[in-house]
């Protein structure tokens, strides 16, 4: 079964690009820990370089990779310009990559803009975690943290980005997407009616009635109310 290695981009004392009060560092951690546990319930392991808002370094996320064998290294980030000055989705590769790589940031890439993304393209880049994992390697940034309507999207379309990016991973390791289970209706949940018996001034007299119900078989308990 495949093996991948999530990475989220900064985090800890590293917030990443921040607008309007948004860190990057909390937009990817939360997506792309969805990302991980909808590709997980295909049966897909997935590591993850940091699972809280913690320090990592550079070193420590590729080294993180480098001490497993994984058939994909994805790291998640969100890019920044100038204020409300660029838009869009961008899928990056190391320089000269291999097939694999090319091919899961082509997948990637059109399915984020399938989502209304502007297409900024598949690109290559000399990142550190592009260079220096073994696995192929791709980064994605999720539109623009500096972009109202980049942000209105990653909101808005918070679930289909999930299963979009989800439904191109597991494409690219050859496992077809399947749809959650509808959840279904506990019993722990149905509805009940409840009937009173009768409302009584003094005690002993609601004691006998609950001792004949009892006696018929019916759940019967006092319950007192005071007018």
């Amino acid at each position: 079964m495949a093996r991948l290695c999530f990475d989220y981009g900064h985090g800890g004392e590293d917030s990443g690009a921040c607008y309007n009060g948004r860190k990057e560092s909390n937009d990817v951690l939360s997506i792309g820990r969805a990302v991980a546990a909808e590709v997980r319930r295909h049966s897909v392991t997935v590591d993850e370089t940091r699972t809280t808002d913690a320090t990592v370094s550079l070193n420590d996320r590729s080294n993180f990779e480098n001490r497993n064998t994984y058939d994909y290294f994805i790291s998640f980030h969100r890019n920044a310009f100038q204020p409300e000055q660029a838009k869009g989705v961008e899928t990056y590769t190391y320089l000269n990559s291999g097939t694999k790589s090319k091919s899961l940031a082509q997948r990637i890439q059109t399915s984020l803009v399938a989502l209304g993304f502007v297409d900024r393209c598949v690109k290559e880049a000399n990142y550190h975690v592009l260079r220096e994992t073994k696995a192929p390697a791709v980064l994605i940034e999720i539109g623009f943290i500096d972009n109202t309507g980049d942000n209105n999207l990653f909101e808005a379309k918070r679930d289909e980005i999930i299963k979009a990016l989800a439904k191109a991973i597991l494409a690219q390791v050859g496992i077809d997407y399947v749809e959650p289970l509808a959840p279904t209706q506990s019993a722990s949940k149905q509805t009940f009616y409840r009937v009173m018996a009768g409302s009584y001034a003094v005690r002993e007299n609601a004691e006998k009635q609950v001792q004949k119900l009892k006696a018929a078989g019916f759940d019967a308990t006092i319950m007192i109310f005071n007018k």
